[in-house]
């Protein structure tokens, strides 16, 4: 693990103070995921509310609980580095691997929502081939900001985070009188019962808080850790929960399910603010301006999760030395060049036979299989430290912080059980489960070539 302090840290490496840091949890938080929910959820109905709801309480619990860890252990990495101190150099390596899928998978599945918006003005027929291709200009643009360097990706952040929140709050606020009741009509249109249709679209509903652990895996990057990062980890899960919720109400509520599953309105809040604007694009057009924007700006952010992970696994030995190595811009090139490559192949793949909200949700699925891992070893983590502090005699705010970690473990198990596609093709079903069990499989060379040389985990540092 890497500790990090500010005597140790390399000059001008730490450029993200609190401002920066919320504005990487909100910014990796809000990304395309919550704009295209509603075509994703289409198929299960207006129920999802629901799902948004509960999945917003696992997030929290989760936020709360990194936030607690990260006091404890302000180490680059942040789940890695939390399941390498408690369980060992082989979890660490699994779950290092597996956030990193995650990261990369993620990006793919973010792009592949945001060409739906940019499709609102270019390719609007929606032709696979050039679907791709836009879908590569924004994987590899936010790629080359990161490579220009830390302060560069910072400001972008700060600025795309501002403009994202622009056609929430709106939808939150003025969406809300917009409201047909009978749209929420019936609940339930996927055949399923409730309960298993509100645990399906929790799984989809997780990737929309896929982040809130973002500012403790790039540790090193954030000013005094200890403090800044629960910080922007609570009020950044916060913000982004109160708009979530609120939105996701006004759009099944102003747009009906059957036109909101359609092809043709994909862009789910352009459709909802065409509506409210009594049918003049203009407004739809601005909102899907706002998202590509949004769309950009968790890109860039999880770009830059991308290189973190791997380059933190490097400094202990985890992963290949590579990873590790800075350049002349000190970033870790190569962990940005490989998982941009790995988000691009992910994302042609998935277009191979499939369109609209089976390529998404694909993706959006294998990414949170391959979250939920890691964020079940920091739960399990937790647990296992608090038990020994109280063992020790430490046994402040115990039950708070055993009770967060349990409730983050089975949120955590839940969303890998109901990450399935609907449908009849067995492909289409369990296709999250094949790709995520494909990358895991390109993890075992990685892992025989490293085991030698992996740095033995340090003491873990007392309660705080």
């Amino acid at each position: 693990m890497t500790e990090l302090d500010e005597t140790t840290a390399p000059a001008g490496a730490r450029t993200l103070g609190l401002p920066q840091a919320t504005a990487l949890i909100l910014g990796s938080i809000i990304g395309v995921g919550i704009f295209n929910l509603p075509y994703s959820l289409a198929a299960i109905g207006p129920i999802s509310i629901v799902a948004m709801a509960l999945t917003t309480v696992g997030a929290l619990a989760l936020a709360v609980m990194f936030a607690v860890l990260s006091r404890r252990l302000p180490a680059d990495g942040g789940p890695y580095a939390y399941a390498r101190a408690a369980f060992g150099n082989g979890v660490g390596f699994a779950n290092a691997w597996s956030y990193w899928i995650t990261a990369w998978a993620g990006n793919a599945a973010i792009v592949t929502g945001w060409v739906f918006y940019v499709e609102n003005f270019v390719n609007p027929d929606g032709i696979t081939g050039w679907s791709i291709v836009i879908a590569l200009v924004g994987l590899w643009i936010p790629a080359a900001v990161n490579l220009t360097g830390v302060k560069n990706m910072g400001a972008v952040q700060v600025w795309t985070t501002v403009v994202k929140f622009i056609p929430l709050v709106i939808m939150s606020t003025v969406g809300l009188f917009f409201i047909t009741t009978a749209n929420y009509r019936p609940a339930n249109v996927s055949g399923d019962s409730d309960l298993t249709a509100i645990g399906s679209a929790m799984a989809i509903c997780l990737f929309s808080y896929l982040g809130v652990e973002t500012a403790a895996v790039a540790a090193a990057k954030v000013r005094d850790p200890a403090r800044n990062i629960p910080r922007a980890t609570v009020i950044g899960t916060l913000g982004a929960a109160v708009v979530y919720l609120l939105s996701m109400i006004a759009v099944f509520g102003i747009v009906p399910t059957a036109t909101l599953a359609e092809d043709a309105n994909k862009a789910s809040y352009s459709v909802a603010a065409t509506s409210m604007a009594g049918g003049g694009s203009w407004a739809g057009d601005l909102v899907a301006l706002a998202v590509i924007v949004s769309g950009f700006g968790a890109l860039n952010g999880w770009t830059m999760i991308c290189a973190e992970m791997p380059l933190a696994a490097a400094k202990d030995g985890v992963f290949p030395a590579a990873f590790g190595r800075l350049s002349r811009r000190g970033v870790p090139a190569a962990g940005i060049i490989a998982s941009t490559v790995l988000a691009s192949a992910a994302m042609v793949i998935s277009y191979a036979g499939s369109s609209g909200a089976t390529v998404f949700n694909t993706l959006v699925l294998m990414s949170g299989i391959t979250a939920a891992i890691p964020y079940a070893f920091s739960a399990l983590a937790q647990i296992r430290w608090r038990r020994q502090d109280r063992r020790a005699g430490n046994g402040a705010r115990f039950a708070r912080d055993v009770s967060v970690a349990v409730l983050s473990l089975v949120f955590s198990i839940l969303f890998v059980w109901y990450s399935r596609n609907s449908g009849d093709d067995w492909f289409v079903v369990w296709g999250p489960f094949l790709m995520a069990g494909g990358a895991f499989l390109l993890g075992v060379p990685v892992f025989l070539s490293v085991r030698h040389r992996m740095a033995p985990p340090p003491p873990v540092p007392p309660y705080q």
